[in-house]
């Protein structure tokens, strides 16, 4: 078991302590901490839980320390406490070195500390850089770089010439470089054409397990560094993902789509192909986008418009049944008003 005292987790974090020491030994929730974990406050609307709380110790704002008995005290509890985790985050895994049950081709290049699980496969003249750990089921192909400290957790696949920078995550069951979705019919014969292009993510990137980016047909699919990436995406040949976006589970991009930097695309969003959405975008759950985006813009529905527009939308949509046998009785006066307008005129 890990424990901590609470003055040393304030001093590794250069945070102010209110109260006395005490040893912490884990971290939970405000309902369900006990006396040697450590909790969090980040949003007012759960301050009763204060009251009831048994935490030995609350990461909080200036403004509510005087709730508790022992704070933490942040300017960001949220990012404090995520930071708190890395403490009692123990790694996946345990074992250590280059088991005689991998396969490392001959022509593979290793650098130190470089740890293969049984059965996992590196292809010729693939490079693994220092202190790169791959999981058993791992395949790396021919001609792939991984860079320094890189995680690739079981079954994850790099086909061949896939680029992964240093310091990223690969999850359980990703696949890297398949072909891209390419064919071209012909009478009653579809024709594949051949995806002869590459795969380059960026630095501390972390793909989601069962995530999937299609190699390019020409050139390369990249992803930019600090990129997180949910499982279950789906990124197509030729697309160009920039830096520090958030892709949540379920989005698919269709090829050849550029995404600026710091873009999220949430859950279940579905991206056309060939489009451009600009830097600082965030697109709406289920959002169906067919057109380009431009930057600092907000877009939700399907298809998806701007943000004002969509709750608009959305507060009128239920309202549409009554509104619609509102019509049609004002379209039953107007006619009776006619009718009658036509008789008098008659007499």
């Amino acid at each position: 078991m890990m424990e901590f005292t609470l003055k040393f987790i304030a001093d590794k974090m250069g945070l102010e302590l209110k109260g006395d020491d005490c040893i912490i030994t884990g971290l939970n929730t405000l309902e369900v901490a006990g006396p040697q974990d450590i909790s969090f406050l980040a949003n007012p609307k759960y301050i009763s839980s204060i009251e009831t709380t048994k935490a030995g110790a609350v990461v909080i704002s200036p403004e509510y320390a005087h709730l508790v008995k022992r704070a933490i005290i942040s300017s960001n509890p949220y990012f404090d406490f995520a930071k708190l985790l890395t403490f009692f985050s123990k790694p996946q895994g345990s074992f250590q070195g280059i088991s005689p049950q991998a396969y490392i081709h001959p022509e593979a290049e290793l650098a130190e500390d470089v740890t293969v699980y049984p059965f996992a496969y590196v292809g010729a003249k693939a490079k693994i850089g220092k202190g790169s750990c791959l999981f058993s089921g791992v395949y790396i192909g021919e001609d792939c770089k991984v860079g320094d400290n890189c995680i690739i957790y079981p079954n994850a696949v790099l086909m061949a010439s896939v680029e992964l920078g240093s310091d990223s995550i690969i999850q359980g069951g990703v696949v890297l470089g398949a072909d891209g979705f390419g064919f071209v019919p012909n009478g009653d014969n579809i024709f594949k054409i051949p995806q002869i292009g590459k795969v380059s993510i960026g630095k501390r990137v972390e793909i989601g397990a069962n995530a999937t980016i299609d190699r390019a047909a020409l050139d390369y699919t990249t992803v930019g560094d600090d990129t997180k990436i949910d499982n279950l995406v789906q990124i197509g040949h030729n697309c160009k993902i920039g830096n520090a976006c958030l892709i949540v589970a379920l989005v698919g991009i269709s090829g050849s789509t550029k995404v600026g930097n710091r873009v999220t695309l949430a859950g279940q969003a579905g991206l056309s192909g060939h489009l451009s959405i600009g830097d600082d975008v965030t697109v709406g759950p289920q959002s169906g986008v067919a057109k380009d985006i431009p930057s600092n813009s907000v877009v939700g529905g399907s298809p998806a418009m701007d943000k004002r527009d969509f709750l608009r939308n959305a507060i009128i949509a239920p309202k549409l049944p009554e509104m619609y046998n509102k019509i049609k009785g004002l379209e039953k006066e107007v006619a009776e008003l006619k009718a009658l307008v036509q008789t008098l005129a008659n007499k």
